[in-house]
């Protein structure tokens, strides 16, 4: 993780909220919400939380995640289809509710 200095801080410790959860049993949902406008807008100004990432980190096909940045909600979320449907053999996260771990250390200017 890069170094923090005193203007940097952890999306973990900026936003009020942030998880991961099941949108039925072919998709997975991302709910990253914000206490304030001015954090809100720092997060979206910084654009680390993009498509390209996303599709990097859960290894998911960049064309298939949906992302929208909701002003009046002061919330971001995205959305992918499951890489395995719920309750498949082999699905190791039934309800998606653990999804979510490696955006609380994206480090945020």
């Amino acid at each position: 993780m890069p170094e923090q200095n005193s203007t940097t801080t952890t999306l973990g410790e900026l936003a009020s909220l942030v998880r991961s959860k099941n949108a039925g049993p072919f998709w997975v949902t991302f709910d990253v919400m914000f206490d304030t406008d001015d954090d809100f807008q720092r997060v979206v100004d910084s654009q680390l939380i993009n498509r390209e990432w996303v599709a990097s980190t859960w290894q998911i096909a960049r064309d298939e995640i949906v992302l929208v940045e909701l002003k009046a909600a002061r919330a971001i979320k995205f959305s992918f289809p499951r890489q395995q449907v719920q309750g498949d053999p082999g699905e190791s996260d039934q309800y998606s509710g653990q999804q979510y771990a490696p955006l609380l250390a994206l480090c945020i200017a």
